[in-house]
């Protein structure tokens, strides 16, 4: 049992009252109730949250964070509900409104949804629970030790009282805000660590859920863009007579979304902001007209815009120019021939890998990737001169209020950002550009609209996962040790160098550079950011060096792990290396690692990011040329597992998606131009081509929650790339591994 001191104040608990019916509802600021040992914790990590109890006993537990898949609607209020000890049939779960006076870090991203809220939780549960019994006590005259609560039922055994929760909320509104609460034990959790079905899943499949796509008004419009065809483009004019001579359109403008002196957040990322607008009564009357539209685009100069973040405003440059992926994979591989950026440097890495017996050097690359989530971008906004009402899926609605009352010219109180159910993002709908388009289109037509993005425009707007190259070396010594290693990482636009993951801490000769490259193709947060990418050309390249060595891959990497717990070079290593081995050897046992099944061949991978540790090993068999996949075994510490049924649908998923990128995705330029705009030319794995099955094994822990949307993600790649080398004998270094890049891009062939 742990205490918790609740530190209410004014701000945090914002209602406790009465409800006309004789409920009781708390409203409060959950995340910044905790005492925090940083007084100067980041604010965008805080979380918000309320409880209301009717008389019949209906618990209605409120989920803040908007619901993208990941299934937080279901977990967070889990741990509220185990804390409160309700039973879990009992319990209505809703969506949360975007509040920024009550709520904060009402955002779906980075995979902390659950770790940075689940004290404050748990808190908030346990706190509602103390003052039920105190309620009881003191209408019943016994003392509050005496009394037990479970599954909603308050009860005193020495009286044989009873009362359900609803029979005490009223009462509980009466009693002071306790100061300190009592959490439970981990084992005695009978809510978390239980499978519990997703709350919204009954109207998924009957179509009651409500996504944006699916929010209308009687006086609304439709309406579409149109943005320039290709980076580094901008408009010049149009010509829209035919278009508005077209039956069921009213209206064709242009739109300037973000001003020359208009400050952007960090999710205010768009390429094209000056675009054409087309409104009318239905999406197929805009969508015939768009082609009516006679459009010239013009080439712009290279400029800069104003961002904002939490350390300051700066100025970002935009270069000229309108690139082709040739002539972007020749500036990478000129750039990584160059000084890097020094990030990290343990010993003295050049002269160990001179003096090596063995050395090895290998150049990876991943392409742009388009977010591609099912569900379209789109909004409804109904923008009036006092008032904004926006509804529709949105990754980062308290960022979007922000952008939207700045660019309307409204207070924070005129926005109201309701959330619908995302059908999809995978970091696309972080960026919010097309919820501020969908509200300055309502506000100069002054009317509602409904903003739909056809898949040709998502996809040819930007906000891509960035290209990566990463040249790694290593060197053995006579005795196979690795006692040298060096990786140089960059991109464009950035690095996804992590200085100080596996396997620094690892080798006394350790040097990390990193080095970057702008552009004007705007990229995106991508599922896992930077670690989709290293996490899979690392462990790509851990293999080789293994093979170097003449040493099994799992024994390899449990070496490296030993010598980092027992003799650690450097002190900012940001992983624990036990539990990185621990999934290592969750993996080796559970998969089987000595006994294959005969007829596949297999691949290992393990890798830490999100706070989270996965391994993975990936078994297949080649068939003309193609890969067939029998099996992904999944191996996870993740901390406490709060929704087991939900996290292993959250690591099948992760698992299936690393896989189905790398296989067959990417996106590719010519002259600025977009060459994939849809389904048919920008491959996602399909059905006949995903794992015949995928096994997932948590590993027992107390430690609480970390992140688990992202993390499966990486590993999963790396052991497929390493599972086709045992297949077939051939290294991939290139992603989408079922395209040759090396024949389509000779300069990008390993020595």
């Amino acid at each position: 049992m742990a205490k918790i001191e609740t530190h209410f104040n004014r701000r945090s608990f914002l209602k406790l009252v009465a409800l006309g019916s004789g409920g009781l509802m708390l409203k409060f600021n959950w995340l910044s109730a905790i005492a925090r040992e940083n007084p100067n914790i980041d604010a965008a990590f805080k979380l918000n949250g309320f409880i209301e109890i009717s008389t019949d006993g209906t618990v209605t537990i409120a989920s803040p964070n908007p619901e993208i898949g990941q299934n937080v609607k279901t977990s967070m209020p889990m741990i509220v509900a185990e804390e409160l000890d309700v039973n879990w049939k009992n319990v209505r779960v809703v969506q949360a409104p975007l509040n920024t006076d009550i709520f904060t870090r009402q955002l779906a991203g980075g995979s902390q949804s659950i770790r940075e809220s689940w004290d404050a939780l748990r808190m908030a549960g346990a706190a509602v629970r103390q003052m039920l019994v105190e309620a009881a006590a003191k209408s019943w005259g016994v003392s509050a030790s005496e009394i037990d609560v479970k599954l909603g039922i308050i009860s005193h055994a020495k009286s044989g009282k009873k009362a359900g929760f609803g029979e005490m909320a009223s009462a509980a509104s009466k009693i002071p805000i306790p100061k300190e609460v009592n959490t439970k034990n981990t084992k005695d959790f009978t809510i978390i660590k239980h499978s519990q079905f997703n709350v919204d899943g009954p109207d998924i499949i009957h179509g009651k859920a409500q996504f944006g796509i699916d929010v209308y008004s009687d006086n609304m419009v439709f309406a579409a863009i149109v943005h320039p065809p290709a980076f580094g483009m901008k408009l010049k004019s149009y010509d829209a007579k035919d278009a508005l001579a077209m039956s069921g359109i009213t209206d064709v403008f242009k739109i300037k979304v973000y001003p020359d002196d208009f400050k952007r957040g960090q999710f205010d990322t768009s390429a094209f902001p000056e675009l054409i607008v087309i409104t009318g009564d239905s999406t197929w009357h805009i969508l015939k007209a768009k082609k009516k539209i006679k459009a010239e685009w013009i080439p712009f100069e290279t400029h800069s815009i104003k961002m904002e973040s939490d350390k300051g405003s700066k100025n970002q440059e935009v270069p000229a120019g309108m690139a082709t992926t040739k002539d972007q994979y020749d500036q990478m591989i000129k750039k990584s021939k160059e000084k890097g950026k020094v990030e990290r440097e343990d010993g003295n890495f050049e002269k160990a890998y001179q003096s090596a017996s063995k050395k090895i050097e290998r150049s990876y690359t991943a392409p742009y990737l388009a977010h591609s989530p099912l569900e379209p971008l789109n909004f409804y906004a109904d923008v009036t001169l006092d008032k904004a009402v926006l509804i529709g899926p949105i990754q980062t609605p308290e960022f979007m209020e922000k952008s939207v009352a700045q660019r309307l010219g409204l207070s924070l109180d005129q926005i109201d950002i309701q959330m619908t159910r995302i059908g999809g993002g995978f970091g696309r709908k972080l960026f919010g550009h097309y919820l501020l388009e969908a509200a300055i289109i309502s506000q100069k037509i002054k009317k509602p609209v409904k903003l739909i993005y056809s898949r040709e425009d998502d996809m040819t707007f930007g906000a891509y996962r960035p290209t990566y190259y990463a040249t790694f070396r290593a060197g053995l010594d006579k005795d196979n040790n690795l006692i040298a290693f060096h990786v140089k990482a960059g991109g464009i636009p950035e690095s996804p160098l992590f200085a100080n993951r596996f396997p620094a801490g690892a080798v006394e000769n350790y040097l990390a550079e990193s080095w970057t490259i702008e552009s004007n193709i705007t990229t995106a947060a991508f599922r896992a950011p930077r670690s989709n990418y290293m996490g899979a050309v690392e462990q790509a390249f851990l293999d080789e060096v293994a093979e170097l060595a003449g040493k099994d891959p799992i024994d390899f990497r449990i070496e490296l792990f030993e010598k980092a717990m027992k003799n650690p070079v450097g002190k900012k290593n940001d992983y624990d290396a036990k539990r990185y081995a621990g999934v290592l050897k969750l993996i080796r046992e559970k998969s089987g690692w000595g006994s294959p099944k005969a007829g596949l061949s297999r691949g290992v991978a393990a890798y830490y990011c999100h706070n989270s540790y996965v391994a993975n090993v990936v078994d297949l068999k080649m068939e003309n040329g193609k890969p067939i996949i029998e099996k992904v075994y999944c191996a996870v510490d993740c901390g406490i597992v709060v929704n087991p049924i939900a996290a292993s649908n959250m690591v099948e998923g992760g698992s299936v998606d690393g896989i189905g990128h790398a296989l067959y995705s990417q996106l590719t330029l010519k002259n600025g131009v977009p060459q994939q705009n849809n389904y048919h030319d920008y491959q996602l794995i399909r059905n006949y081509d995903a794992p015949r099955d995928v096994e997932v094994h948590f590993v027992e822990s107390e430690t609480h929650p970390t992140g688990l949307g992202e993390p499966p993600f990486a590993p999963a790649i790396g052991a497929l790339s390493n599972a086709l080398y045992k297949a077939n004998g051939k290294r991939y270094y290139h992603q989408p591994f079922m395209i040759d890049m090396e024949k389509e891009y000779p300069a990008l062939k390993n020595s």
